[in-house]
């Protein structure tokens, strides 16, 4: 089965949904690297997260979502843009680091409490002078889940709440959000007080296992069987990584002439392979003063790159 995002509406309750299943992409990102369970539970569950989260993206753009460790994790990165395009890495801070199977995130990410979430919106064509929209929270909760639940209703005041799960294989989430009044109104059909409570209580039944286990049509089956669902068309998740190099020559710049001709003193060429896609570049002393020589702006991210040199 292709890899699927399903849209769903609920006809007598201010509440909307979705459910999305990653497979084939889930794969790509883990051919980049083997990653211990542990950080793929991780990993794969922010991939889920993001790709929920960025199905209500309201411009087009991406939405970057990071999570930053004092742990044996030193980074988790997942951006998913406006079309579904996805994208994931993560940083040991040893690759010699054994990790155990059943390690949770406040053992991987938050060992002595100086863990943080980012979330970064990021619009495709920015205006003159706008930057990324970036908030940053301290990690609060003890999953995944949790950090991005306690942010939205923080950050975006949405009641959300979000079920994920993943393994080797698949990755899958569950999210319900309750719908802001419109108008200062709600129409008679929204009118039962206790309809979001109902629909986080059924979701709530849901089993880690089951996620992982059950597709999508029979999960919206087995949960709100009595509920009167509207569901839109399906989308489509894929990896796609876009990475250039003129991207790359312009993390170089950013880096400063003098750093760059420190590392060349040694090095005939610097090799600069892309975390998320294993792309590789090479700059030689040529192309690094090029760089410098151009009088183009260098383009500054709010987020940090996970482009390694």
């Amino acid at each position: 089965m292709k890899d699927t995002l399903q849209r769903f509406m609920f006809e007598a309750a201010p509440v909307r949904g979705e459910l999305v299943e990653i497979s084939e992409t889930w794969r790509q990102v883990q051919a980049r690297r083997d990653y211990p369970p542990a950080v793929k539970t991780l990993l794969g569950e922010m991939l889920a997260a993001a790709a929920l989260l960025s199905a209500n993206l309201k411009f087009n753009g991406a939405i970057v979502m990071q999570i930053h460790g004092d742990g044996p994790v030193r980074l988790l990165v997942v951006e998913c843009d406006s079309e579904l395009h996805l994208r994931a890495t993560a940083k040991m801070a040893s690759d010699e680091e054994v990790i155990a199977d059943d390690a949770l995130l406040p053992q991987l990410v938050n060992a002595h409490g100086h863990g943080r979430f980012v979330i970064t919106l990021d619009p495709k064509d920015r205006l003159p002078g706008q930057q990324p929209y970036q908030g940053i929270v301290p990690l609060d909760g003890d999953s995944v889940a949790t950090v991005i639940e306690n942010y939205m209703l923080r950050s975006e005041q949405l009641d959300t709440r979000l079920w994920l799960a993943a393994d080797g294989n698949v990755s899958r989430g569950l999210l319900l959000q309750k719908l802001p009044p419109e108008g200062g109104s709600i129409t008679a059909g929204h009118e039962e007080p206790e309809a979001w409570n109902r629909m986080v209580m059924l979701a709530s039944t849901l089993r880690s296992d089951e996620l992982l286990s059950t597709d999508i049509q029979t999960l919206m089956h087995r949960l709100f069987w009595e509920e009167t669902i509207r569901i839109f068309d399906p989308q489509r998740p894929q990896f796609q990584c876009n990475c250039t190099r003129e991207k790359v020559g312009n993390m170089l710049k950013m880096l400063g002439r003098p750093e760059i001709d420190a590392a060349l003193e040694d090095l005939q060429a610097l090799a600069i392979d892309c975390d998320f896609c294993g792309q590789h570049y090479e700059f030689d002393r040529v192309d690094c003063a090029y760089l410098f020589a151009s009088d183009d702006p260098v383009e500054i991210l709010q987020a940090p790159s996970p482009i390694k040199h």
